[in-house]
């Protein structure tokens, strides 16, 4: 039975969705509705950790046909992703509650559906065991999330909306999806494994190096939750919707599952031992380094605060993978690392961003002349996020970033170290300014500032204190990674 644990992840927050959506209009079951579903999908994540391993077989839901089977299965990189959504979605909730309601945004009980509906189809991605779950997951993870983008309902959002679908579910069945194929006809099955031995069984004439370069470029481009160059544009686009959408897409779920599927087919379908010395893999490392420093740039340029960090993710995603292209063990430990440390790092400062315009009704950096005088404790931890993704000590960015840096050098990979060191001094070029504004400027006199609800700095807060614990206690995610075989 212990194995049956694993659809809780899932089927919770499902059955959350459904309570919220039959339940809304009772105010007194909203709250503990709303708390309830994270705080106990997060307390069964935990509690599969403790039983992790005990957790080694797979389990089947649906047989498709031979090796085609819908099933879930745990394996350490799943298990840092799966407890990393589940509490944020917990803060994310509460930050969500008081934002919504401070703003009078409509259709509440919709908004907390497709966002419990969205941690669901997350936390399936990651504990699916083969490629084909996987993928399903993916795509009903885009479907649940355009409602959400599209929140508002004006003009700008369906359009947003309509590029959001076109560009995710384009890039899936144009690339993603053949990949998958291509993959099963090659192998005869699609199970993630360790060490990447799906392939280990083939003979030299059954697959060369140009098909493991086209797969693999097939696989990075079709995930284009991963926002690499040129497939990124969806990204900024999205900014429309409400902060906690936001929030959501680049923290929590959408972008994360992005390069946590890219992380997990290079470690459990192809393994890194293969791709070693593959011309195709420099080539990405040029990709994701042009979209890291490009990405960077237009950052500098961005007056709107939401788009600024929109264009920072998308560079801060290429870090992940990157990371993991140095192809040894230890990059597997950096970009898992600066995935956790990314999403904690991000979600501060779209919580910071949205607590701003709740207060002030400011989106443009321009307009924030000394907000900090009266917005301490936000703008307090929009500095600890912007210092975290920089990469200066006592919070996780730091560790993220020395990882990637000891595996990059350890590994002569100095085209690497290169495009760390610029996109840093990037870092600073966009986040000092933002910054010095808060703190150092003159502030409007006649600006009035509305009170925040006490959800949002707590939100805030729990974010600030994530990023010292994980700086302090790095090996709470290294310990599991170190168990990738």
């Amino acid at each position: 039975m212990t194995e049956y644990l694993i659809y809780f992840p899932i089927l919770i927050p499902l059955i959350t969705a459904i309570a919220i959506k039959l339940s809304w209009p009772i105010k007194i079951t909203r709250k503990l509705i709303l708390y309830f579903g994270p705080i106990l999908t997060l307390a069964c994540s935990i509690y599969i950790y403790n039983k992790f391993d005990k957790l080694n077989s797979n389990v089947d839901i649906i047989n498709i046909f031979d090796n085609i089977t819908i099933s879930l299965g745990i394996e350490p990189i799943s298990m840092v992703f799966l407890i990393m959504v589940n509490t944020l979605w917990l803060v994310a909730t509460a930050y969500s509650l008081g934002y919504m309601i401070s703003n009078n945004e409509k259709r509440l009980g919709n908004f907390f559906l497709f966002f419990s509906i969205s941690i669901s189809c997350a936390n399936g991605a990651a504990l699916s065991s083969n490629l084909i779950t996987l993928f399903i997951f993916y795509e009903l993870l885009t479907i649940s999330t355009y409602p959400l983008v599209t929140h508002k309902g004006d003009e700008q959002s369906k359009a947003s909306g309509r590029k959001y679908l076109l560009i995710l579910l384009g890039t899936s069945l144009c690339f993603f999806l053949p990949a998958i194929g291509y993959v099963y006809h090659l192998s005869g099955g699609l199970e993630f494994v360790d060490q990447g031995l799906l392939f280990t069984n083939l003979l030299p004439d059954q697959i060369n190096n140009l098909e493991i370069s086209i797969l693999l470029i097939l696989f990075v481009f079709g995930i284009s939750k991963a926002a690499v160059m040129p497939f990124h544009s969806w990204l900024p686009a999205a900014m429309v919707a409400p902060t906690p959408v936001s929030a959501l897409l680049h923290a929590v779920a959408v972008v994360k599952v992005g390069v946590f599927s890219i992380i997990k087919i290079l470690v459990y379908t192809f393994g890194i031992e293969l791709l070693h010395g593959l011309n195709i893999v420099d080539l990405l490392v040029y990709i994701c380094g042009f979209t890291i420093i490009a990405t960077s740039i237009i950052a500098l340029k961005q007056d709107n605060l939401k788009r600024l960090l929109a264009y920072s993710t998308i560079s801060q995603l290429s870090y992940v993978i990157i990371a993991i292209l140095i192809l040894t063990p230890s990059a597997i430990i950096a970009a898992t690392m600066h995935l956790i440390a990314h999403a904690v790092s991000k979600i501060t400062l779209f919580f910071a961003a949205g607590a701003i315009y709740t207060s002030t009704g400011f989106t443009k950096i321009s307009e924030m002349n000394g907000i900090g005088k009266n917005l301490k404790v936000v703008c307090f931890a929009f500095t600890l996020g912007a210092m975290s993704l920089i990469g200066l000590p006592i919070l996780v960015g730091f560790t993220s970033k020395w990882y990637i840096v000891q595996s990059a050098a350890s590994d002569s990979q100095w085209i690497i170290l290169s495009v760390i060191t610029i996109s840093t001094l990037l870092n600073i070029g966009y986040f000092t300014p933002i910054i010095y504004k808060f703190f150092f400027t003159q502030k409007n006199a006649n600006k009035k500032f509305k009170h925040l609800p006490l959800t949002i700095n707590f939100a805030i807060l729990s974010c600030c204190i994530l990023m010292v614990i994980l700086f302090l206690y790095p090996t709470l995610i290294i310990e599991v990674i170190k168990n990738v075989q």
